[in-house]
């Protein structure tokens, strides 16, 4: 069975508050860098995502190598967790999260807004 967070048939997750929505604070971004991870378990790469003057350029480890090369990357917007705590992953310190859907095979397809808006823009 597929993991929840990838499943489509999976039940949507337990009910939580509006509060509790608004504590994940998700952010667009516009990829200025890419580099490749090599010490990566799985194939990544780092991001260097700017969120605008609010919060600046951040790291991210992505593994999004099924659908993206470096070059689809440069200037394309992205979507983000800003505010979790950085991780360690290998030698590298992602400060992000960037998020996307998992298409049928599991890779992870990014998701952006459909019209350009001003880097750091908030969802909600």
């Amino acid at each position: 069975m597929a993991h929840m967070l990838t499943d489509p048939a999976a039940p949507a997750a337990a009910t939580i508050t509006f509060d509790q929505f608004l504590a994940v604070d998700i952010r667009v971004g516009t990829v200025v860098a890419v580099e490749p991870f090599p010490e990566a378990r799985k194939p990544s790469w780092k991001l260097r995502i700017d969120f605008g003057p609010g919060i600046g350029v951040r790291k991210s480890s992505a593994q999004i190598t099924d659908h993206y090369g470096a070059h689809d990357l440069i200037g394309r917007q992205v979507a983000a967790v800003v505010n979790f705590p950085p991780r360690q992953i290998g030698p590298f310190m992602s400060e992000v999260l960037t998020v996307g859907f998992a298409d049928e095979q599991g890779a992870v397809v990014l998701i952006r807004p459909d019209k350009d808006v001003p880097n750091g823009a908030r969802l909600f």
